[in-house]
């Protein structure tokens, strides 16, 4: 027995040194995903040199690319009375943060005119985290008119063997000679690699798919398992016989959206494989297909098929639970998305997009993996480590155990699937069973950190305690938290926490709602203010970022939630509808707001992920698609407009494989280029919400679910005597 113990032991430890995380290439510049300028670059001249630009940013090239779909632009003037430089700025992405081992910086790089000779070509640094740079480096080679590959050695540009991962944010391109001559270069695929031979990739894309919608063709192929595939490159032809390249795929995305923009066209594709140097492999089949014409309800499913996408083709594949974000870490997964992520599971089952036999089967896959997955009292961390269970601290140490918020995400949608698998076969009872006893575990009372305290609190780590000691307090996206925690049949709390904590009203909650919301307005946790003529009952300032009015109502129905102040349905729409005035008043004057633009909540960000809301301090200029479309049970007909904006006038660089990017601002010209587990199912759901009520109706069909309501009903009949 003991030579057992052991031998799993050792096996459960070589698991974990082996499994590793998916490994990038540390790229300064790939592609820009908004035409005009380079958002994550800057130039600087003095005197008489100068550097293209638009305001400080590097133009882009869409005719001129080694990859498609387009290159820096270097436009440039060299004088002996001035100088000139130009930064491409390495973009930070949330969890893209292992990467592959490297010892030289590669560049393409384009040269028109045989008048730039290697003397007129700008020389190349690197900056570091510190703003510090490193020597100087020099082209000594460059062909016209052909794209030629620039393979420096990391080496040279520092003494110490520094890892670029670790070291390096920037690429600097600066005047090097002082002859009055004006040069044109393009540069692309800007990036830091290891030395390999260059050979030819073999293998093609397997069973390529086309389908059409009302202005982009989605394609897919069988997923990629060779590691040694750089990219997947994708060829599009009006005639089926002359092709061009029209894109780029990472290896792990086995699709890829082409935004033609024009309906009723019809299109032929053909792909192939690159290698690190960027060698073609061969052609794959040319298949085809048309864009077509599409109602609103059409349209609706589009958007609910594309954003289920991530839950169901871009899932862990251990755990079949969902990702933080992508393109991000492979092997997280994020608890409370994962909740959400069941929710469109279940819609996009109902809506046919997978059959109710593989539902079945992806959940059985879940509950197993969260049945033994780590949890602390019965609460699981905020992230997950999806090949062993174990807790990911990826906010830092002290986050290093449960997490009731994200636990509350993910019980809203386990209780929901619970109710919507409910047929009497081996399966489906398996899943309620598990389900049951992932609910009843949950130990809610536990987390007031006192038997006498009037709030709940988020976090508690299994070494460091309550060391983060963030009680709840409302208004915020933490309603379903003390919803649940009354409801729970094992381990509830009073009802009159409700009331002493989600809605307290003395000095800890009024100086709580006073300070993230810089006002007094709703600091009591009743506002009673009414702003663009509409009134607001509850909430802070005026009403906060719009995923406030989601995260807790995507199973609970708001519709049924009545406290002592106000109707949750009512209320989320006024915020909704106050979110949407600001933004057709637009007092900053942001390009893109109006009333098919708007919808301020919590997103990626073109300076760092933030919460906006309506109010001028807290507006950053960008738009995140998923606060008006998941709002669709509030706001129907504003939301259908923002929605068919998007799309429509946007969706060239919004839409993608799996439905809208996570915001953008053109007002910066910057789009972002991943997809937020918190921020894709919401519109699935909601949306579903709006159609069918499906996950309403399915959540307050749980007997604990609508026990918590009539104990917080009989609570608040109680307060009114």
């Amino acid at each position: 027995m003991v030579k057992i113990k052991l031998l799993i032991f050792c096996l459960l430890v070589s698991f974990g040194l082996f499994a590793q995380e998916y490994s990038y290439t540390f790229r300064f510049f790939q592609n820009s995903p908004m035409k005009g300028d380079y958002f994550f670059s800057k130039t600087i001249s003095s005197g008489d040199s100068f550097i293209d630009n638009k305001q400080g940013k590097l133009p882009v090239s869409s005719t001129v690319f080694h990859t498609p779909g387009n290159s820096i632009e270097l436009n440039y003037m060299n004088t002996k009375s001035g100088s000139w430089s130009a930064t491409l700025y390495r973009q930070e992405i949330r969890g893209m943060d292992n990467f592959k081992p490297a010892s030289h910086l590669s560049f393409w790089i384009f040269n028109p005119s045989d008048l730039t000779t290697v003397k007129d070509l700008p020389t190349i640094q690197l900056m570091r985290k510190d703003s510090s740079l490193t020597k100087k480096q020099y082209i000594s080679e460059l062909p016209v008119a052909k794209w030629h590959q620039i393979m420096l050695s990391l080496k040279s540009f520092s003494n110490s063997s520094e890892n670029p991962s670790d070291t390096y944010i920037a690429v600097i391109f600066s005047q090097q000679n002082t002859i009055n001559q004006q040069h044109i270069l393009y540069v692309d695929d800007v990036e830091c690699v290891s030395w390999s031979p260059v050979v030819k990739p073999a293998i093609i894309t397997e069973n390529l798919k086309a389908k059409g919608y009302s202005k982009h063709i989605d394609l897919s192929w069988e997923a990629i398992t060779d590691s040694s595939i750089n990219l997947v490159k994708i060829y599009r032809s009006s005639d089926g016989v002359e092709f061009r390249a029209i894109g780029i795929q990472q290896p792990y995305i086995n699709r890829f959206t082409d935004f033609t923009g024009e309906t009723g066209k019809t299109y032929f594709y053909k792909t192939t494989c690159l290698s690190q140097h960027y060698e073609e492999g061969p052609f794959s089949s040319i298949v085809k297909s048309a864009t077509v014409e599409m109602n609103d309800d059409d349209l609706l499913t589009m958007v609910q098929e594309a954003s289920f996408r991530y839950y169901w083709e871009a899932a862990e594949p251990v755990s079949g639970l969902a990702l933080e974000n992508i393109h991000g870490r492979h092997d997280m997964i994020a608890t409370g998305a994962s909740g959400f992520g069941i929710m469109a599971l279940i819609a996009g089952t109902e809506r046919q997009f997978i059959t109710r036999d593989q539902a079945v089967e992806r959940f059985i896959k879940i509950v197993k993996f969260l049945e033994n997955a780590e949890s602390f009292h019965g609460v699981y961390p905020h992230f997950l480590d999806g090949t062993s269970g174990k807790t990911v601290p990826f906010f830092g140490q002290r986050d290093n155990g449960a997490d009731l918020v994200e636990t509350s995400f993910l019980l809203q949608g386990l209780l929901a699937a619970k109710q919507y698998f409910s047929g009497d076969n081996e399966n489906e009872i398996l899943i309620r069973e598990k389900i049951t006893a992932i609910w009843e575990k949950v130990e809610w009372d536990w987390f007031r950190k006192t038997p006498e305290s009037k709030f709940l609190y988020w976090h508690w780590s299994p070494d460091k305690e309550w060391i983060i000691n963030h009680n709840l307090i409302g208004w915020n996206e933490t309603m379903v938290t003390y919803l649940l925690a009354i409801a729970s049949p094992t381990h509830s709390i009073p009802a009159s926490m409700y009331y002493s904590g989600w809605a307290n009203q003395d000095s800890t909650g009024y100086n709580y709602r006073a300070n993230w919301g810089q006002t007094s307005d709703g600091a009591t946790y009743t506002n009673g203010t009414s702003y663009y003529g509409i009134p607001l009952a509850v909430g802070v300032s005026n009403g906060g970022p719009l995923f406030f009015t989601h995260y807790s109502y995507m199973g609970y129905d708001p519709q049924l939630i009545t406290d002592e102040y106000t109707n949750y349905f009512v209320n989320n729409q006024h915020i909704a509808m106050i979110n949407h005035k600001y933004c057709v008043e637009n007092p900053l004057k942001y390009k893109g707001y109006g009333y098919d633009g708007w919808g301020l909540t919590a997103s990626d960000g073109p300076f760092d992920y933030s919460a906006d809301e309506p109010v001028i301090w807290q507006d950053h200029g960008k738009l995140a698609p998923t606060g008006a479309i998941s709002s669709f049970p509030y706001t129907p007909k504003e939301s259908m407009n923002a929605l068919k904006n998007y799309y429509n006038n946007y969706g060239s660089f919004l839409w993608g494989e799996y439905g809208f990017k996570d915001a953008f601002s053109l007002s910066h010209n910057w789009c972002s280029t991943i997809y937020m587990g918190l921020n894709q199912a919401p519109m699935t759901v909601m949306i579903e919400n709006y159609r069918s009520g499906l996950i309403w109706n399915l959540f307050m069909q749980n007997e604990d679910i609508l026990n918590g309501l009539i104990k917080l009903e009989t609570e608040t009949n109680s307060r009114k005597k």
